[in-house]
């Protein structure tokens, strides 16, 4: 065979597919590597617990407690780490930069709780943001139901004060209940009326059930995105939150269930992938500090489109994450 026919090695000499494990660095995209192999941490990234000269730790909160329909988010990190494979071999199209190579990210693992004391699930899974947070680390957690964001938001709120929040997601979760219930549908109730986020600064995506009391939250349903488009959307955030320290979190149910069957509570008329994604990119340029992916539940999946789905959102996260001109 001549040279100019030679096919590329699956393996490099800097980095290979077991990169988790072998990692020398902490930056870089690992190219070349099948997808169906190797250990599957996310996007390849070295799975540790040291957070020195880390910029963001990814890890997992595996709790589908609060769920209000179907269980199985517990499975939701697992499958979108095995999902991200597909979308860890180059940088993210169309951006003109790679975030692994201006961002040093590891995979931290999962947060691990006690399911048998639900009461205590809350407390745990915010002394396992600040941990992170205390070594200047910001995260990216996948989920997991949703009401995991509550005590993450708890732990930012500490740190950079009351945030705003940009929240995809088919339902409010703004559901007035008993403040000690764990469920995902409530948990922004209680993070709005106690301070955690400022609503009046928040924008939600994609909404499409009913809530005769929105708070203060500036609403974009879903009709409102058909009709204007991902530009607009993106724009009409902009405007809301400023300059202002934001939290990023997405339902995947905010994806209409032919994108996105994989979730607990499904509900038809909603975004299309290509809708999110572009919606993301055009937040390029905000104060975004953390944020998350929850609400994937591979049992209910069909040919893991839900997890790739996952998989792709998390990665733009990381591209907004790297572009914010504060950092």
């Amino acid at each position: 065979m001549s040279a100019g026919n030679q096919v590329p090695p699956i393996m490099t000499d800097k980095k290979d597919w077991d990169n988790a494990f072998t990692a020398k660095d902490l930056k870089g995209t690992v190219e070349h590597s099948p997808m169906f192999g190797g250990a599957l941490s996310f996007m390849r990234r070295k799975y540790t617990r040291d957070l020195a000269g880390v910029d963001v730790a990814v890890t997992g909160v595996p709790l589908d407690t609060a769920t209000s329909n179907r269980p199985g988010a517990r499975f939701g990190p697992r499958a979108i780490r095995a999902a991200s494979t597909n979308v860890s071999w180059t940088r993210p199209w169309p951006w003109s930069f790679d975030p692994l190579e201006r961002l040093a990210v590891i995979d931290y693992g999962d947060c691990e709780f006690d399911y048998g004391s639900p009461a205590s699930i809350t407390a745990t899974v915010r002394a396992h943001i600040d941990g992170i947070l205390s070594a200047d680390v910001g995260t990216l957690v996948l989920g997991g139901d949703h009401y995991a964001t509550y005590p993450i938001l708890q732990s930012y709120a500490a740190r950079h004060g009351p945030l705003c929040l940009v929240h995809f997601d088919a339902h409010s979760d703004t559901w007035s209940d008993d403040a000690d219930r764990i469920d995902h549908g409530t948990m922004l109730y209680h993070a709005a009326k106690q301070g955690v986020i400022d609503d009046s600064r928040s924008v939600q995506i994609g909404l499409r059930t009913t809530n005769d009391d929105p708070l203060g939250f500036n609403i974009l349903d879903t009709r409102w995105v058909h009709e204007n488009g991902p530009a607009a959307v993106a724009d009409e955030v902009k405007q809301v939150i400023g300059d202002q320290a934001v939290y990023l979190t997405f339902d995947i149910d905010c994806l209409d269930p032919s994108c996105a069957p994989g979730t607990g509570t499904p509900v038809c008329g909603g975004l299309s992938t290509y809708q999110a994604l572009e919606i993301i990119r055009g937040l390029a340029g905000i104060n975004l500090v953390g944020m998350d992916l929850m609400e994937v539940a591979p049992t209910y999946d069909v040919g893991e489109i839900t997890a790739l789905a996952g998989a792709a959102l998390a990665a733009e996260f990381l591209c907004v994450y790297a572009a914010n001109p504060l950092r």
